[in-house]
């Protein structure tokens, strides 16, 4: 039973006055005059790639962008994905894992969650100049490491993080549902840690100490969507990554993801995708 390929962040490259293994790296120095071909594969830390000028294409969970100019791709602990980038590209990768703020630093983690929303980022010419300027700074930051520059890369990571939910023209007010925004955000965390042994909502509702239908209403609220459908739309995320990742079995897969009777996730998938597992594969890859 083969794995989707993870990555870490370099060994070489850890941070010791940050938590969290922050690395920003120069795209030009990165690509030194080379293309960048990836296969498909999964991190386990936050991805951000920010081009200021750029070209090839990024795929994100099946979702494929042409990589243009003034974007930013941002993505998550655990997603999938595949690139092509051009050697003459530039801009800034920037890693991270979970740990880099801290779980006190309570405004820093909910702008991250509220930017990490979005895998893909379209700014105009100006709006992008602004952005870069903050990566400027914190790349100066990185490199010089001057007094307290721990502190001052977080500081413009945060207003990096405001400038990206700007974009999605979303209010970052105080005003917003923050008790039904932590909700989902728990209940995110524990569906990615245990939707392979569980699959029920009531599960979920007993972890986070409410009622079934309490829960299912916050979602509804939040996302428009029960939570049945939340969970259902996450294996079939997780399925289509292990249908194209590896070269597994579906009984194998079926097994990987919790689901003993394979006849079971077979209508489950098609019922969802339109296509038996098999034809999902072959279709796509």
């Amino acid at each position: 039973m083969k794995i989707i390929p993870i990555r870490h962040i370099n060994e070489t490259r850890k941070e010791p006055g940050l938590s969290g293994n922050f690395s920003i790296r120069n795209l030009s120095d990165l690509l030194a005059g080379q293309d960048m071909l990836q296969e498909l594969h999964r991190h386990d830390f936050f991805y951000v790639l920010v081009l200021n000028k750029g070209i090839g294409d990024h795929e994100i969970d099946f979702t494929t962008y042409t990589i243009c100019d003034h974007s930013v791709f941002f993505m998550r602990p655990g997603q999938v994905h595949q690139l092509r980038l051009k050697a003459k590209s530039t801009g800034y990768l920037i890693q991270f894992g979970n740990e880099f703020f801290c779980s006190n630093e309570k405004v820093s983690n909910q702008l991250l969650r509220k930017a990490g929303s979005f895998n893909y980022y379209q700014f105009n010419p100006d709006k992008f100049q602004k952005l870069l300027a903050i990566l400027n700074h914190i790349f100066q930051e990185y490199t010089v490491k001057e007094g307290k520059y721990q502190q001052v890369i977080k500081a413009n990571m945060d207003v990096f993080l405001i400038e990206l939910i700007r974009q999605q023209n979303k209010d970052i007010s105080e005003h917003d549902n923050l008790y039904s925004q932590e909700i989902m955000e728990k209940f995110s965390e524990l569906l990615e840690k245990h939707a392979v042994e569980h699959k029920q909502v009531t599960q979920y509702a007993a972890m986070l100490n409410l009622s079934t239908y309490q829960l299912n209403s916050i979602a509804k609220s939040m996302l428009g969507k029960t939570c049945s459908a939340l969970i259902n739309a996450y294996m079939i995320l997780e399925a289509k990554r292990n249908l194209l990742a590896t070269a597994n079995q579906i009984n194998q897969i079926a097994c990987h993801l919790g689901y003993e009777d394979v006849s079971y996730f077979i209508r489950f998938f098609k019922k969802h995708t339109g296509y038996s597992p098999e034809m999902f594969r072959h279709n796509l890859k």
